[in-house]
Order: C-alpha cells, then sequence, then structure tokens
C-alpha cells in the first residue's frame, strides 16, 4: 500500500466512525447533549464541535487557504446537532477528496498554519496523521461520555478486515461508499 493509499483509507475510516459516533449522539436529547459531563471538554456537543472546528481549521490549511484563528470563532459555531452533522459530514468529504488527489510531491509539500504569533510549517503527510490522531482521541472522549448517556455508544476500534465487510455494509449504504472506492 502507497503512503497515499494509505492516508486515503484512514480519511474513509475516519468519516466512518464520525458517522458511527454522530448518529448514535443523534438519539440523544438536547439537553443530553449540552449536559455537564467529565471530560476534556464539559459536553458531548461541545467536544463534537471541537472536533468540527480543529478539522476546519486543517482541512482548510491542507486546501492552500488555512482559517487561521477564525476556525475556532465562535468555539461553538453548530450548538444545533443537525447542524453539526452536517457540518462534519461535509468537512470528511472534504478530507477524502484531499486524500484521494495526493501525490508523491504533495503528500510531502509544506503546509503553512497561522497562530497567534507565528506560522507553524509541517508536512502535508505529518499533518494528517495529527488531523486523524486528533480525531480518534476526541473521538474517544464523546465515546466514554455516551456511556453515562441512555444511547449505547458504538463500537469505533474496527478498521477495514477484509473479512468484516458485512458489518459495515449498511454503515457503507448510509455513506455512499463501496469497498471499491476505498481499495480500488
Amino acid at each position: 500500500m502507497t503512503p497515499q493509499r494509505y492516508l486515503l483509507a484512514q480519511a474513509y475510516n475516519n468519516a466512518w466512525a464520525n458517522h458511527r459516533l454522530l448518529k448514535a449522539c443523534g438519539e440523544l436529547s438536547r439537553e443530553e447533549l449540552d449536559a455537564p459531563r467529565v471530560s476534556f471538554f464539559p459536553s458531548i456537543i461541545h467536544t463534537l464541535n471541537h472536533i468540527l472546528t480543529v478539522d476546519w481549521l486543517y482541512i482548510s490549511a491542507l486546501e492552500g487557504n488555512c482559517l487561521g484563528s477564525a476556525a475556532f470563532d465562535p468555539e461553538i459555531p453548530c450548538p444545533i446537532f443537525a447542524d453539526l452533522d452536517r457540518e462534519q459530514r461535509a468537512a470528511d468529504r472534504r478530507l477524502i477528496d484531499h486524500c484521494r488527489s495526493l501525490d508523491e510531491k504533495t503528500i510531502t509539500e509544506d503546509i503553512r498554519i497561522p497562530r497567534d504569533t507565528f506560522v507553524q510549517v509541517e508536512p502535508a503527510d505529518r499533518l494528517l496523521m495529527h488531523l486523524f490522531q486528533h480525531q480518534i482521541h476526541h473521538r474517544g472522549q464523546v465515546h466514554a461520555m455516551l456511556s453515562g448517556t441512555c444511547v449505547q455508544p458504538p463500537q469505533l476500534d474496527e478498521f477495514f478486515c477484509k473479512g468484516e465487510d458485512q458489518l459495515r455494509q449498511q454503515d457503507f449504504a448510509e455513506l455512499g461508499f463501496t469497498e471499491a472506492m476505498i481499495w480500488s
């Protein structure tokens, strides 16, 4: 598997995990989404918004038009779950499209991320690995917070094992994904 194919598979896996988590969170009431919980961010909706705003920052940087600190203003851009769900799915599609466009040159090109007092420069592949890890980290927090609700947390630790394609068939149909899109 080439590095480009690996990052594309990670982008699809990221979208699939977000789909599963957001589907579960969509069963919560507004009160449950907003309820104070023990985690780095104080609620499920706040944590989900953090995932989204960091996606906006890094995806815009990868696309060459970095939002910078504007990605975080406001801190919770989508207090309504339906809006958050729509925006996260759009960000996931942008990330997939970006990873699909990578080639031997662009996979290591420098990406510029304006910070408050400096411009951070990172190779694209390392920034993508950071973005995927960031999502995994905060999805895990939401997963743990779901344990304190009436909604059972979804399984998120499956990857794309060849022999388990039937287990993801319904999710993939909902997302418009096929095995061939990822592996061909």
